[in-house]
């Protein structure tokens, strides 16, 4: 997942309170989306899913570097950019599981992780009044379950099994990066919390 964050908590120099940039834009159509992946799961078109959740995730890079490209990184892109990636997983997974696209076990294993490890990091990370540097790991997993969801939407939807194959090819070893990583974060939110000053 593309971080615009310096991994201490603080806004890197030349971060401001801009809005309407070209990043915070980028990032703002990627959320637009969302619904239309939505859409297009409930209404059997799973191979259009799959490839709208490929062009989701695919342009996560271009908001995050533009935004350091351009010296437009600001608090508001900080928020948006792991925002879409957040959304558009969930919106997959979940859409995926409610109309029968996704296997359970695959989708459920997703939110248990999400459920447990993520929101017990981020209540701590929220005590500890800082923000968690994201991890090398964690934009490996989240880039190989967004293209395992999006191989297994396509290759379901145009009766491809090769697809299939190469979507478990790439989302056993995402799923389990998922929880490595996630474990990490929740060590890395209880040792802020503990040196958070007095």
């Amino acid at each position: 997942m593309t971080s615009r964050s310096t991994g201490n908590g603080n806004a890197p120099e030349g971060a401001g309170s801009a809005i309407l940039t070209l990043p915070n834009l980028i990032s703002m159509a990627r959320l637009a989306l969302i619904p239309v992946l939505w859409w297009w799961m409930a209404t059997d078109h799973v191979a259009a899913a799959g490839w709208l959740l490929g062009v989701i995730g695919s342009t996560d890079w271009i908001d995050g570097y533009l935004a350091r490209r351009l010296n437009q990184v600001s608090e508001v892109g900080k928020l948006l950019d792991p925002l879409a990636d957040r959304l558009a997983v969930a919106t997959a997974v979940i859409g995926g599981l409610v109309f029968d696209i996704l296997p359970p076990w695959f989708a459920w294993a997703i939110i248990a992780r999400e459920a447990v490890i993520g929101l017990g990091a981020l209540v701590i990370g929220l005590k500890a009044g800082t923000k968690l540097a994201v991890r090398q790991l964690g934009k490996l997993a989240t880039a190989l379950l967004y293209g395992a969801v999006a191989f297994y939407f396509v290759g379901k939807g145009m009766a491809f099994d090769p697809l299939v194959w190469l979507a478990w090819l790439v989302g056993i070893p995402g799923l389990v990066f998922y929880y490595i990583v996630g474990v990490q974060y929740f060590q890395d939110a209880l040792r802020a919390v503990q040196n958070r000053p007095a």
